[in-house]
């Protein structure tokens, strides 16, 4: 152990431990859940650390001995190494402080190994003075988290596109499948199993479009408000180099915001990405619950549609298979509905000028990301991609349907078609066979009207 002070106190530290006393304090105050800042949130941060490091020594704040060790320092761990060294629970002090003095003392006692000095000295190279240079945990945490999202995006939007492609190549496979179409779950008139797939795939689009409409907000930082927006103690020219230096390691287009005082009070671009999100996991669960119903039975259900046998269904049922992939989307589904409730209700609790709830807000935000993005791609791969259709049940079906009547009303008038159906429904014969057995038209004539085209519209 080495010994380290602060402003409460001195303290023991692990003598192989990059961080320092206030992250220990961190440990032993938060042993709440066992979960450690996301990958992607530790990149943000190390990235907000390392252009803070450039921008100083540019503005004439930070040696170059300082600030070249603390960019080293960042570029291995943005390489990946000393990652084990941010051990801050995720449930931690309100505004992510601890998380921010986690990184600066990480970087700061890598950056003394690196000039050959020792860790937790701090004389030379202090996590205060110089890591969080012009900087406060109010700008740099809102920052990381945005950047953090950012990048975890760059992972999602790739499964995502393959499961709206997925849908699209079954909707083309599936085109002139005709089968009942149903509403209120009672028979209605005839769609194609291709139509109701092409659906699924349009939905995927439109959901992706719309996070990506809020991640456009992600991209204005507040980087350079300090502590309260007014940017005390951060040197002329540093608020623009930040934004300059985070669109260069980046390579994505940021820019500053307007007002820091609102860029720092408000959370309302948390709860737009997460509000985004949680609408695909709402479509993702009726998608899942729609393949669940079309598949039900075999013998006692729907049977529209055949998922794929990916495991056996019961310890007990010997042959049962369960629509295991689409109950999981179900779950991951609710499970982001959850931590975007979550997200609201932490957005809602900023008081004047400061939002403390934020490490809970980029946590559920990156966790459901990270897991839909799993779900999505599992589902996809085990699910999707071997759905295979029954065409003799989707035919059977929409013959059967009572649905079929309606077809019938420019032909015979509605009150003839509700005579059909109802003789049909009398005797559970189909409409088909009701009107040739009482020749009210022509074999000839009924089967051009009963195709995909024009029942449909289908080519």
């Amino acid at each position: 152990m080495r010994i380290e002070k602060d402003t409460l106190g001195a303290k023991e530290v692990p003598e192989d431990a990059l961080y320092g006393i206030q992250t220990f304090r961190a440990v032993e105050n938060f042993p709440i859940s066992g979960q450690r800042a996301h990958r992607h949130f530790v990149w943000a941060t190390v990235v907000v650390k390392k252009a803070a490091a450039i921008v100083n020594m540019q503005v004439g704040k930070l040696s170059k001995e300082l600030g070249g060790a603390i960019v080293k320092a960042c570029d291995e761990i943005l390489a990946g190494r000393w990652r084990e060294n941010f051990v801050v629970d995720v449930y931690q002090a309100g505004a992510g402080t601890s998380h921010n003095m986690n990184a600066n003392e990480v970087i700061a006692n890598r950056a003394a190994e690196i000039l050959g000095l020792a860790k937790g000295k701090y004389a030379k190279i202090h996590p205060n003075d110089h890591v969080n240079m012009g900087q406060s945990t109010n700008d740099v945490f809102p920052t990381a988290m945005r950047l953090a999202m950012l990048r975890q995006l760059e992972d999602f939007y790739p499964p995502l596109r393959e499961l709206e492609n997925a849908f699209a190549k079954k909707g083309r496979a599936f085109k002139h499948i005709l089968k009942s179409g149903r509403t209120h779950l009672q028979d209605a008139v005839p769609v194609t199993l291709g139509q109701e797939f092409n659906a699924y795939s349009l939905a995927m689009r439109k959901a992706e479009e719309r996070i990506r409409l809020a991640a456009d907000s992600l991209t204005i930082l507040g980087i350079g408000g300090s502590a309260v927006g007014t940017g005390l103690n951060a040197a002329p020219g540093y608020r623009e180099g930040m934004i300059r230096e985070l669109s260069k390691i980046t390579g994505w287009n940021l820019s500053g915001a307007k007002n820091l005082f609102e860029a720092m009070e408000s959370a309302a671009d948390f709860t737009y990405i997460s509000s985004a999100v949680k609408n695909l996991a709402v479509e993702l669960v009726r998608i899942a619950n729609d393949l669940r119903l079309l598949s039900s039975g075999p013998r006692t259900g729907f049977n529209e549609i055949i998922l794929p046998p990916v495991q056996p269904g019961s310890s007990i049922m010997p042959g049962k298979v369960n629509p295991v992939m689409a109950e999981m989307l179900n779950m991951v589904g609710f499970q982001v509905l959850g931590n975007d409730q979550a997200v609201t209700y932490a957005a809602q609790a900023g008081q004047l000028e400061l939002n403390v709830m934020m490490p809970l807000m980029v946590h559920n935000i990156l966790a459901s990301l990270e897991i839909l993005k799993n779900a999505i791609a599992s589902f996809d791969k085990r699910c999707i991609s071997s759905i295979q259709a029954n065409r003799q049940v989707c035919e059977e079906f929409m013959h059967k349907s009572l649905g079929m009547a309606t077809v019938l009303n420019p032909f015979i008038g509605y009150a003839k078609a509700a005579e059909v159906n109802q003789e049909a429904s009398r005797t559970g014969k189909s409409v088909k066979e009701v009107i040739l057995e009482k020749k009210i038209m022509p074999e000839k004539e009924l089967n051009k009207i009963l195709t995909p085209k024009y029942l449909t519209g289908v080519e």
